[in-house]
C-alpha cells in the first residue's frame, strides 16, 4: 500500500520496479483498464530527445583560447 502525498506523488513498492525494471528517473505510463483499475507501465523510450540549446552548442567552439592570450585580452591598462 502506498499514500499519495499532497503533490499527487506516489512511490512505487520495490517488487513493482523491480518488475518492471524501474530505476530513478525511469518513465512511466498509466492507464486504466475495462474495470477500471489502473495500468502502470514502464514508457517506451522516446526516439529522439531534443537536446537543449546549451548541448546542442557543447564541443562547437572552434577558437583555442590560451590562458595567457586570454588574460591579456580581459585586463585593462587602467
Amino acid at each position: 500500500m502506498s499514500t499519495i502525498t499532497v503533490k499527487g506523488q506516489v512511490t512505487v513498492p520495490k517488487p513493482i520496479r523491480d518488475a518492471l525494471g524501474l530505476t530513478p528517473g525511469s518513465r512511466v505510463d498509466f492507464d486504466l483498464d475495462e474495470q477500471g483499475r489502473v495500468v502502470l507501465r514502464r514508457a517506451e523510450p522516446a526516439t529522439r530527445r531534443r537536446r537543449d540549446r546549451f548541448e546542442a552548442a557543447r564541443g562547437k567552439a572552434d577558437v583555442r583560447w590560451r590562458t595567457d592570450d586570454l588574460m591579456a585580452l580581459l585586463r585593462t591598462d587602467e
